[in-house]
């Protein structure tokens, strides 16, 4: 009995061991090719844009940049498990109205600097990059557009540096003390931001997102998006080339558990900048309800609903997400 059992503990073992190094070299295959797969990205926006590495706070920041040197400055914030290249339909427009774009992949994310642990995935070093990385442009003031996580990184640079915050955006993003209320009180989006929970687990969730990061990418983008043709193969590639960058999984997830040590509930600072809020209403993680009752914090705000358009909607509504942007900002 022992013998067998042991067998059976063995072969398991073995393959568990087969199965982790298969994803390794999944992952490995497809970040040798990131520089490749960058420069096609940038070939195909359009218009010029270059990409630099940044230094801010002691890190170096991948950002692409694009538009006149003279222009008004637009930073563009990406969300979990993006990066620079989801705002793809989005540089043109703004470069061809006038902006100087800047869009950084954030820390911890594709070819930026992946600093070890949890702590340096706080909000406020997230905030405090991005307005280095403003003033690395030589602006006191930039208008500051984010999705997702890159959404809650703007709320906060908001309130941490309002003269720093012409006008803001925030795409399908909830504002922080929202995002508190609906979490305590609205068992829906308890339901909905499970995964928030799940990505408290230690190595596991970066573990089963990384063993094929082209499923995963598939999952996360194509099927969870009510417009699947938003999303074509390339896309998926290039998203998929950017997430297996070494260290990038555990790092983005640490954006998540930072966000779970927090023992403090501050109050939320009125955000005084002008406010646009765009929101796909057919979000599968983030229920309309977070953008309910944001006067006492937000007394400057502007909403755009886009029906039948999920939470990537700067990918899935392309046009009207750039048409309300460029009518907020003009």
């Amino acid at each position: 009995m022992g013998f067998f059992t042991g067998l059976t503990l063995g072969t398991a073992l073995g393959g568990g061991v087969l199965w982790l190094k298969q994803g390794q070299a999944n992952r490995a295959a497809l970040a040798d090719r990131v520089e490749a797969v960058t420069q096609q990205a940038l070939s195909q926006l359009g218009v010029p844009a270059e990409s630099r590495y940044i230094s801010v706070n002691g890190l170096q920041l991948h950002t692409v940049i694009a538009g006149p040197r003279d222009g008004q400055l637009v930073v563009l914030l990406h969300g979990f498990p993006e990066n620079w290249y989801t705002w793809r339909k989005q540089i043109k427009p703004l470069v061809e109205a006038g902006y100087r774009v800047v869009v950084p992949d954030q820390r911890g994310y594709n070819l930026s600097d992946k600093p070890l642990g949890v702590h340096p995935y706080r909000t406020e070093a997230l905030a405090a990059d991005i307005r280095e990385l403003v003033h690395t442009f030589e602006r006191d003031r930039a208008i500051i557009v984010g999705h997702d996580w890159g959404g809650g990184v703007a709320w906060h640079v908001a309130m941490e540096y309002p003269e720093l915050v012409e006008k803001l955006i925030v795409l399908n993003s909830p504002h922080p003390a929202a995002l508190r209320r609906e979490l305590r009180e609205n068992p829906a989006q308890q339901q909905k931001s499970w995964y928030m929970f799940a990505f408290q687990l230690p190595w596991l969730p970066e573990t089963l997102i990384g063993q094929s990061p082209m499923s995963s990418v598939n999952l996360f983008f194509r099927r969870n998006a009510v417009n699947q043709d938003a999303f074509s193969s390339y896309d998926l590639h290039a998203m998929a080339t950017m997430l297996s960058q070494p260290g990038a999984l555990t790092a983005m997830l640490n954006w998540y558990r930072a966000a779970f040590q927090r023992s403090d509930a501050r109050p939320s600072t009125p955000v005084t900048a002008p406010t646009l809020i765009v929101w796909g209403e057919d979000d599968a993680a983030l229920g309309k309800s977070l953008t309910y009752g944001l006067e006492a914090w937000v007394p400057n705000l502007k909403i755009h609903y886009i029906p039948n358009c999920g939470h990537w909607v700067q990918n899935e509504a392309p046009d009207e997400v750039n048409t309300q942007v460029l009518e907020f900002i003009k």
